[in-house]
């Protein structure tokens, strides 16, 4: 059965794409992908998307979206995109080994943050471990936290975990940043920020409390471990958009963004758009992937309208 849409993706930008699309009759079909849902499932309070007055846990939120976009007409099939040819049109999709075709494709397939990769990290996700100081700095008013990494995501975190927390201390493997000479001035000339220079992360306390209590530092130079007390971590070491399905088929830039046309979600095959965080590389925020999401939609049926489908 040809389509007239297909949404890769079920995250914010995929469930608005629904929304929309469904309700221009274009009887959407949402993919949902590995992670139904996308990062908001393991989101605890989110306090930042309009129209929720009180805290919304992120689980919820994404549950709220995917039964509106039911309620107006969007179809759901659960299992993840392997192949894909866009090479003419209808496009060809092989979800789970079913073969499936659209006449236009959205793309919301997301990001994914890149981690640490230990036991203690992934159990205290949520629970005073982030990859989102935009999305979680204010639960740290008054409170001492850390931020992982070196470059300028990690700077940036920083500088703005200064607004909220006592004290922020950069934890880095090497004894120099690589960020950027600009950012690296603004983070040594704040008096709340400090640096542990030659320092990986071994454990994240807390685990026995269920929240972040601290972490243990290994000198990677001369070996010795100590505990760094702080009630949330930050985990700023980069984030992988998850395009690989359509590497060499749409324009890229060097980290694996999807390249979209100017104040649009246009990519460079026509029939093909793209949103929310596999395209931005810069707001990676719900509601910034929520309103991309719209526009692909948009987009998307002009676009049919102008080839008579």
């Amino acid at each position: 059965m040809e389509r007239n849409i297909i949404i890769i993706g079920s995250g914010a930008a995929g469930l608005t794409a629904a929304i929309y699309a469904a309700r221009a009759n274009l009887k959407p079909l949402v993919i949902e992908g590995s992670e139904p849902g996308g990062q908001l499932t393991i989101t605890s309070d989110v306090e930042n998307f309009p129209g929720f007055e009180e805290p919304i846990a992120g689980p919820d939120l994404m549950a709220q979206m995917r039964r509106q976009a039911e309620r107006v007409g969007a179809e759901f099939v659960s299992g993840l995109a392997t192949k894909a040819d866009l090479e003419g049109r209808p496009f060809s999709l092989e979800v789970d080994g079913k073969a499936l075709k659209a006449r236009a494709l959205v793309v919301a397939t997301g990001a994914v943050a890149q981690w640490l990769g230990i036991p203690s990290e992934t159990a205290l996700r949520g629970k005073g471990v982030s990859a989102c100081a935009t999305c979680d700095g204010f639960f740290y008013r008054g409170k001492e936290v850390a931020v992982i990494g070196g470059g300028d995501t990690a700077l940036e975190e920083a500088l703005y975990l200064t607004n909220f927390a006592s004290k922020v201390t950069v934890v880095h493997r090497r004894d120099e940043l690589r960020a950027s000479k600009i950012m690296q001035g603004r983070a040594k000339a704040n008096g709340k920020i400090e640096f542990a220079w030659n320092s990986v992360v071994e454990e994240v306390l807390g685990e026995n409390k269920g929240e972040v209590t601290g972490l243990t530092l290994k000198d990677v130079k001369g070996g010795a471990s100590r505990e760094l007390q702080c009630s949330g971590v930050f985990v700023a070491i980069g984030h992988k958009p998850s395009t690989d399905l359509f590497r060499g088929m749409l324009d890229m830039d060097d980290q694996g963004y999807i390249i979209t046309k100017k104040s649009t979600s246009e990519t460079s095959v026509p029939g093909v758009f793209a949103a929310g965080d596999c395209q931005d590389r810069h707001y990676r925020q719900a509601i910034t992937a929520a309103g991309t999401g719209c526009m692909a939609a948009i987009d998307a049926e002009r676009w049919l309208q102008g080839q008579g489908s």
